[in-house]
């Protein structure tokens, strides 16, 4: 994955958050339960490291925002 950048952690309130899951499905759950409560940018996709167990998936929250409808 890219390095997480100044600005997404720019002011208090905003949070990148990595999910790593046994796979897509499990992970792209605890993302939907996370835009339940915030804002978020979501992932469209996981990523899987050769080597390494399981399947990772980033995104953005913003804990000052309200979800969208």
């Amino acid at each position: 994955m890219k390095p997480i950048s100044d600005g997404h952690v720019a002011k208090p309130g905003l949070a990148v958050v990595e999910v790593a899951a046994a796979d897509d499905e499990t992970a792209f759950a605890i993302q939907e339960l996370l835009a339940t409560q915030w804002a978020i940018a979501p992932a469209d996709r996981t990523t899987h490291e050769p080597g390494e167990p399981g399947v990772r998936l980033r995104c953005y929250l913003d804990m000052q925002q309200q979800p969208e409808a």
